[in-house]
């Protein structure tokens, strides 16, 4: 039977969006805080800040594209009223907690939940940072007189993010002693987890953001780095192998994480019925028809480790022919010739009706039998070892000290699940891939070559996790790429298709009177399907009527909404949003 973390906490109430009131109106210091169990309740409460299962698989940035376009991708964002993700009712339970768990007379236990406590201060303000750069650090709770607190400035992101490492570093020692996995609780591992991604994102953050003049890069990759090692050295953390052609969905359609490799999930189950929608999400029309984007397409290798772009006419390639002998991931994303539903028999083609591009989504898609509407109960992964591999990988070549070795220990280990061969650094550097290179405007020096690679890896195997994309994309300083047209398969202009080659005709792109074609997808040109030139064919074009933009001055980081500032005068705008 699944255990669920206990996220409604016997009716006490925990919300709240004041940093000044009281977090639990049912109880007081006085009457709480006295056993392990009351900690226990209590700090369950804090795991509603984790992502949902939407949060997870419902990524569309560039790797993922639907049929509308996110505000951020057409460049339409405004200064909000309210709102806007400054909240901070989460920080004040967490903070309010610290402040009271010490009256519980058991010190190891104290010690152990303070340690929770601060993995998800640590993880509130690391999502706050990202969002608005510089925020105001608070360590303590608020009483209602206190103007000065409640009115401060906002504090530099460098003291932010000391005091989020800080934080890590005191949840990774209270948590110690709690070395095992436990997949769906705040352990060590994933502290130093999120220590790996903290760690990257803000070490690479301040190496490309020069404009923002902030110091320490190395400092905060050399962070990662060392979670990282911990974690691949001492956690008995490995990648999940099945057979290289099914591994990798196996990992994600399964209805109970695989410990063997997620260290921390969301738990979902049909006996408590606790479910989500990602089933439907992918069979049906009604959440925006996601499709994998052109660009990632291209960018899985051959199976033998080639380059796809490199082969010629690879632009003009229709669906069969780009799909064989591919990176095996890639059968594992997306339906290609031969796909069957988990359990079934029957092999299924891309449905138009349900993909944008094309090329429709697998990946955590599971049996049939989940496929009504909020009806799905795989488990949703936050963090997993391969991402910290990947982590550690990318820290080790921005930092310039990578070697073939560390490779060999990170990024083969997640080629090898699928059979596919491990990056040579020394040929990458060498011959850096020139598709990639037109990608990542923002990436040059000596590991130029070898970490464009690292971002194909990453690119590839996080795919549809938790927005990663997007925040490589900002950290990267990569805003350009979300103005590029996104594309699907290409299909030289009208006609029957064979998408796998069984000698029946699976789709019809036609122009004028709808043909008669029994079970055939039937689309009208135009209308139903776009190509990049009209009847005489080209990639499928999504959203080519709306202009994309992304202003490099002002779009990293979001703004502060109005009314927070008329509260709090003392509050700065976020430069060009004014």
């Amino acid at each position: 039977m699944k255990k669920l973390i206990a996220i409604i906490v016997m009716g006490i109430g925990l919300a709240s969006c004041d940093l000044n009131r009281l977090p639990m109106d049912a109880i007081s210091p006085e009457t709480f805080f006295n056993t392990e169990n009351d900690l226990l309740l209590y700090t369950n409460s804090f795991y509603n800040m984790l992502p949902g299962a939407e949060d997870v698989y419902n990524e569309d940035v560039d790797n993922v594209v639907k049929n509308s376009l996110r505000d951020e991708l057409q460049g339409t964002r405004i200064v909000p009223t309210n709102g806007g993700g400054w909240t901070w009712g989460n920080l004040r339970n967490i903070n309010y907690f610290l402040a009271n768990s010490g009256k519980c007379p058991d010190k190891n236990a104290v010690a152990k939940y303070n340690g929770i406590a601060r993995f998800f201060r640590a993880y509130f303000y690391f999502n706050m940072v990202k969002r608005f750069g510089d925020v105001p650090w608070y360590s303590a709770t608020i009483e209602v007189e206190d103007q000065d607190m409640l009115t401060k400035p906002r504090d530099p992101r460098t003291l932010v993010m000391d005091s989020v490492m800080a934080d890590l570093e005191y949840a990774t020692l209270a948590l110690g002693a709690t070395t095992t996995k436990q997949v769906n609780t705040i352990t060590k591992w994933t502290v130093l987890a999120l220590k790996s991604r903290v760690g990257l994102y803000e070490g690479t953050f301040r190496k490309y953001h020069t404009e923002f003049k902030l110091p320490d890069s190395e400092k905060f990759l050399d962070a990662s780095i060392a979670a990282s090692q911990d974690i691949m050295t001492n956690s008995g953390y490995s990648i999940y192998k099945a057979t290289p052609e099914t591994a990798y969905l196996k990992l994600f359609s399964s209805d109970n994480a695989i410990a063997e490799e997620i260290i921390l999930a969301r738990d979902f189950s049909d006996e408590l019925q606790v479910y989500h929608n990602l089933n439907y999400y992918t069979m049906t029309a009604s959440y925006g028809k996601p499709g994998l984007e052109k660009k990632l397409v291209n960018s899985y290798l051959m199976k033998d480790g080639s380059r796809f772009t490199d082969i010629k006419g690879y632009e003009t390639m229709q669906f069969f022919e780009e799909t064989q002998n591919r990176d095996p991931r890639l059968s594992q994303t997306i339906r290609t010739p031969g796909y069957t539903r988990i359990g079934e028999t029957a092999q299924l083609v891309p449905e138009f009706g349900a993909t944008v591009t094309g090329y429709q989504l697998i990946k955590f898609v599971s049996e049939p039998k989940w496929d009504t509407f909020n009806k799905d109960i795989t488990d949703m992964p936050i963090f997993r070892y391969a991402e910290v591999l990947l982590n550690y990988a990318e820290a080790k070549a921005e930092k310039g000290t990578l070697t073939q070795e560390d490779l060999e220990m990170s990024t083969k280990l997640t080629r090898d699940r699928v059979g596919m061969p491990n990056i040579n650094m020394v040929n990458a550097n060498a011959k850096p891939d020139p598709s990639q290179a037109q990608m990542y405007t923002n990436l040059s020096g000596k590991n130029a070559g070898v970490l464009l690679e690292i971002r194909r890896e990453r690119r590839i195997e996080l795919v549809m996790e938790n927005f990663l994309r997007w925040d490589d994309i900002i950290r990267w300083k990569e805003g350009q790429l979300l103005t590029k047209q996104f594309k699907g398969m290409y299909f030289p202009g009208p006609g029957n298709y064979d998408l796998d080659k069984n000698g029946k005709v699976d789709l019809v792109i036609y122009e004028g009177t709808k043909p008669t074609v029994p079970g055939a997808q039937l689309l009208k040109l135009g209308s139903e399907i776009l190509l990049e030139n009209g009847n005489k064919g080209g990639n499928i074009v999504v959203n080519g009527h709306i202009t994309k933009k992304f202003d490099e001055n002002k779009d990293y980081l979001y703004p502060i909404p109005k009314q927070e500032r008329l509260l709090n005068t003392n509050l700065t705008q976020n430069p060009n949003w004014e």
